[in-house]
Parts: structure tokens; sequence; C-alpha cells
């Protein structure tokens, strides 16, 4: 490692929000609507995974693994349409706002896998296997850009968390 990278490690991070954006984000009815909608659809893909995987490992019961990766595919355009609404209330675009940009890049990569799902599902272009590889594979797009999402409410907390007061002459 050298000089610059330990620089660039000991300087602080830019705040996620500035004062302005955080009053938004506050003030905005789709921050509740996205800490509703985000374990929500967090459930249905822990049920949905069960059940492909069951799928895939069985033979039965592809049907409700089908049904459960749509009703997973419903939620994430919900999501997905009520995040970018968000996203206008607090940083004054829909999508790609600096402070997100990488997951919502990533959310692309998660919305093109899910659509394309629907898309063979309804045109026959893979079997049951296949449609069932394409739904993990659209699943383990989803835990990266969830896990993205996490890290960045996990950072956003710290940085709004008040400094802790410390004698003069502690280390920090």
């Amino acid at each position: 490692m050298g000089r610059q990278d330990l620089g660039r490690r000991n300087r602080p991070a830019s705040p996620l929000y500035t004062a302005e954006e955080r009053s938004r984000r506050d003030a905005s009815r789709w921050t509740l609507v996205q800490g509703v909608l985000a374990p929500v659809q967090f459930a249905i893909f822990l049920v949905s995974l069960w059940l492909v995987l069951r799928t895939l490992a069985t033979g039965e019961g592809a049907a409700a693994a089908q049904a459960s990766v749509v009703i997973k595919t419903l939620a994430l355009y919900a999501i997905m349409i009520t995040g970018s609404i968000w996203e206008k209330d607090v940083f004054g675009r829909y999508l790609f706002a600096p402070a997100f940009y990488w997951e919502d890049m990533v959310s692309m990569l998660v919305l093109a896998l899910h659509t394309a799902y629907l898309a063979a599902l309804t045109t026959g272009a893979l079997g049951e296997r296949g449609l069932l590889f394409l739904a993990l594979a659209a699943y383990a797009t989803y835990v990266i850009n969830a896990g993205q999402f996490v890290l960045k409410l996990r950072a956003a907390r710290l940085q709004g968390a008040p400094q802790r007061m410390q004698p003069a002459g502690a280390l920090s």
C-alpha cells in the first residue's frame, strides 16, 4: 500500500447527505414507503429463493417457484419506481444521484435480469431449469444490491449520529 493509499484511508468520507438533502429525506413520504417495501421484498425473496432451490433439488413445485419469482419481480418494480421518486425528492433526480450512483447501476442489472426472467417465462424461451437458473442469477445480483443499500444505510446512520465528546488528549 502506497503513501497515497494511506492518505485516502485517513481522509474523512464525504457525507452521504447534505443538511438540505437530509431534511428532504426526512420529510419525504417515500422514505417510509422504502422502509416498508425493502423488508417486504426481502421476505418475498427468501420465500421465493427457497421455492426455486426446492424445485431445482426435487423437481417439484415448479409452478409455485415460477409464481414466486413473478411476485418478487413485481415487488422489485414497486421498490424501484418508488425509490426513483424518493431519489427525486431527496437529490433532485430520478436515478444516478452521485450518492447512490453505484447502487443504481447495480439496480439496473438486477432489473434487467428480473425482466429477462419475465420475458423468458412469457415467451417460453427457456425451459423450466433455465428459468430457475436465470432466477438465481437475478437473485444473486439482488443480494449484492441489497448489501450495497444496507452498507449505505449504515454509513448514513453513522454520519448522522452525534459525535461523542472526548476529553482533551484522548486518542480516537
